[in-house]
């Protein structure tokens, strides 16, 4: 009996990727190959610690007022929200429409959410407790190509893979709270862009998993900038 079931569950796994074999070569994955853009991670630095002291529709109160502003600021500055992975939030900019700037304007949108997120932690200090405005944002900025497209099946949704990825959550995981870190391929942009006074290079390279030693560079927009 139980060979028999072993057997009925083998077959409909494999009726079900053979079904799956047969849309991908009827209807090919909608991704896509864009060469430059700046992936952003950004996380909530002691938000474990925070939470843990928190009643659910506290911490969701909190992630919903930080996220509903970081969406809005992406959407004026053209930059895609890619996901929301826990306490941390995860931005492109230079697609799906390609755009030269696209590292300026990652370092604007971090920067908008910094302030922003300093000005609504403080004001929900009233309703979720005074250790709230304590929290900060720990920033991480790299520049290069990523594969993007809709990953299909269940709850399908938009990703990003890539080297580029990885370095980018590599760089937040690396910085400190309350900063901007970002890679040498960023800071090589906005040097091109005419943006050097906004870089401070980190005192000693740092060890990043799989990748070595790196030289990166704490970024700073001047007040007033726009």
């Amino acid at each position: 009996y139980l060979g028999l079931n072993r057997l009925s569950s083998c077959k409909k796994t494999k009726d079900n990727n053979n079904a799956l074999l047969n849309n991908a070569s009827l209807c090919p994955p909608v991704a896509n190959l864009f060469p430059k853009t700046t992936v952003m991670f950004a996380d909530i630095a002691n938000f474990t610690a925070w939470s843990s002291a928190r009643e659910p529709p506290q911490v969701f109160a909190l992630l919903e007022t930080l996220y509903c502003a970081f969406d809005e600021i992406a959407r004026s500055r053209g930059v895609f929200k890619v996901e929301t992975i826990g306490d941390c939030y995860v931005a492109v900019a230079g697609l799906p429409l390609p755009r030269e700037d696209h590292a300026v304007v990652m370092v604007k949108f971090a920067r908008d959410c910094r302030i922003k997120a300093e000005i609504l932690t403080q004001k929900l200090e009233v309703t979720l407790g005074p250790d709230t405005g304590d929290l900060k944002l720990r920033f991480g900025l790299h520049s290069g190509p990523v594969t993007a497209g809709v990953l299909r099946g269940d709850k399908s949704r938009f990703q990003l893979f890539g080297d580029t990825v990885n370095t980018a959550a590599r760089m937040e995981h690396l910085g400190k709270i309350g900063k901007i870190h970002a890679s040498q391929s960023t800071a090589k942009l906005l040097q091109n862009a005419g943006k050097s006074h906004w870089l401070k290079p980190r005192e000693h390279p740092v060890q990043a998993k799989g990748k070595g030693n790196m030289q990166t560079y704490w970024v700073e927009t001047k007040c007033g900038s726009s």
